[in-house]
């Protein structure tokens, strides 16, 4: 069963890392089983040179993460319907093994609820795993793997059926939060989400806070978050948590600034369609060790 399960991987880049692309996209095509078909999205720029049968899509402007990662998507048909599954990489990761696409397809056809695979991010020289890659509270040890309740956006994969039953990733995020999005649609619609720790991307270690956008991005789309996926009652409460978590890391006064404009922002502009979960859904998330205050 696991042989006929087509596998596809959607690869954006910006065109600056020639070479970590050329090492992933090596890592790919040394998958066991059936190849698996790859897109390459250049996000505003040209897409380096790549190996033959290598797709690629250039657009004119960044679309940011979810918007050229949902053009990946559907260069593999509407929703990507082209294949069963689609593995999502960041273009200056590397797959570790060989049987990633393997144990891909064994654990979504051994487990019909099973929609999203969260991979584990290790550095390639220490082989550590930082704590906010292990996508759950309970992050002290990550090699364990569980049922978790989002996922790691560039290392992971996703069953394209869980795409055409709750859609993409959201466009207008651009950058943070929008794996929590798709991951809290697909639980509502009762889809399940696993971290994997035996499925591993190499990864250099880096701060999040690196992007210059990251402190308002983060806080706007926060409250979009919330504002889209949350019953009413659980929006102030989600969002007091973070805003006291955020006081409690003591960030720098312009990084406060940052995030507090943002935080502002995402309550003054459209966040999209509201769809909040159902109580039921709020059960499960809280049954998973992660309920949505937090």
């Amino acid at each position: 069963m696991s042989t006929a399960t087509r596998v596809g991987a959607v690869i954006i880049t910006m065109g600056n890392r020639p070479d970590e692309l050329r090492a992933l996209l090596d890592s790919v095509a040394k998958q066991d089983g059936d190849r698996v078909e790859v897109v390459v999205v250049g996000n505003g720029s040209p897409v380096p040179d790549v190996p033959a049968g290598v797709r690629t899509v250039e657009l004119p402007e960044n679309l940011g993460i979810p918007g050229g990662r949902n053009v990946g998507i559907e260069a593999f048909g509407p929703g990507g319907t082209d294949v069963d599954v689609l593995l999502f990489l960041d273009d200056d990761g590397l797959l570790a093994r060989h049987d990633t696409a393997e144990l891909c397809r064994r654990a979504f056809a051994d487990d019909p609820e099973l929609g999203i695979i969260s991979f584990r991010i290790a550095d390639p020289d220490t082989g550590e795993t930082q704590r906010r890659h292990v996508p759950r509270l309970r992050a002290a040890d990550p090699m364990r793997s569980s049922r978790v309740t989002t996922f790691l956006g560039g290392a992971n994969a996703v069953r394209t059926k869980v795409l055409a039953e709750v859609g993409g990733l959201p466009d207008a995020f651009f950058y943070a939060h929008e794996e929590t999005d798709l991951a809290w649609r697909a639980l509502d619609a009762g889809w399940m989400i696993d971290y994997r720790s035996d499925m591993v991307l190499y990864h250099p270690t880096t701060a999040p806070s690196r992007h210059a956008v990251y402190h308002r991005m983060v806080a706007r789309n926060r409250v979009w978050l919330a504002r889209r996926n949350l019953p009413a009652p659980l929006v102030p409460v989600y969002l007091g948590v973070w805003m006291l978590l955020t006081l409690l890391r003591r960030p720098s006064r312009a990084a406060l600034r940052a995030w507090f404009g943002g935080f502002g922002e995402g309550w003054r502009s459209p966040c999209g369609p509201r769809r909040p979960m159902k109580w039921r859904t709020v059960w499960r998330l809280t049954r998973l060790g992660r309920p949505p205050v937090i």
